[in-house]
């Protein structure tokens, strides 16, 4: 490690840097202990830190990804995983059209594809229930519909009520379940969200593919439509593109880079 580490950072969901979702991406030829990884991510102090290793020639996947935020490891970071492939098809100049990696929420792969890189992953929709109490508090407003899922998520009437609420962090929190998304339909797009990931350290996530997990089968099912056009509307913004493909989601979105450098932990 005397040469250091490289690392890039890439700006995720978005063609111009300084919008969409820096992730900080760190090629290992194996895996640092986890504390140290947990420790170089908070560091970095973004919304996540990728890591991935070689896989042996001839396996089912090309590498193994595991995802930090500045306070935990988790199961599935979309915004994370299309800065990896950005930098395996850009950086390190592999040569396929598709990149697979085994993860924690088994085997995603990142694709070539006209609106950038295309994002193969699980879909998680959500079921129906009655709102929890302390979630109006938690986003100042009242809601459609709740919908518990892996990332529960709060349906709005309009895409402004989205744009314009200001979250408690805390009641967030006290509601349990992985974070809070909050959606509506689109007024120059399908729909429009909002991610929030106290828990983990991130006030608002500014662009969040795991998030499209859930949205993407509810947003399908209830525009009748399998292909989507979507905005996430925090200060930075991001344009993803979603489609349902049976138990898949595929998100495509661009990426760009932002810096490449070397870090020496």
């Amino acid at each position: 490690m005397d040469q250091g580490l490289p690392l890039y950072q890439v700006d995720a969901f978005t063609d111009a840097v300084f919008s969409g979702n820096p992730a900080a991406v760190c090629p290992l030829a194996s895996w640092l202990d986890d504390a140290l990884m947990q420790k170089i991510a908070a560091e970095n102090n973004l919304s996540e830190t990728a890591f991935f290793v070689p896989q042996p020639e001839g396996g089912d996947t090309d590498f193994a990804l595991r995802w930090f935020t500045p306070k935990t490891e988790v199961d599935l970071c979309g915004h994370a995983t299309l800065a990896t492939g950005w930098t395996v098809f850009n950086e390190l100049r592999f040569a396929g059209d598709v990149v697979r990696f085994s993860s924690k929420s088994g085997i995603l792969a990142v694709r070539r594809a006209e609106a950038g890189l295309e994002l193969d992953f699980p879909a998680r929709p959500g079921e129906r229930k009655t709102p929890p109490a302390g979630l109006k508090k938690a986003i100042g407003a009242d809601v459609e519909a709740f919908y518990a899922a892996d990332k529960p998520m709060a349906v709005l009437a309009s895409a402004d009520m989205v744009r314009s609420l200001v979250p408690d962090s805390e009641a967030i929190v006290a509601l349990g379940g992985d974070g809070l998304i909050v959606t509506a339909p689109g007024d120059d797009c399908d729909f429009v969200s909002r991610y929030f990931a106290p828990h983990h350290g991130i006030p608002e996530d500014p662009v969040t593919g795991s998030a499209h997990c859930v949205l993407t089968p509810y947003w399908a099912a209830r525009l009748n439509k399998d292909t989507l056009f979507a905005r996430q509307v925090s200060a930075r913004g991001g344009v993803l593109r979603c489609r349902l493909g049976g138990d898949r989601v595929f998100i495509s979105g661009a990426a760009v880079l932002y810096m490449r450098g070397r870090i020496f932990p």
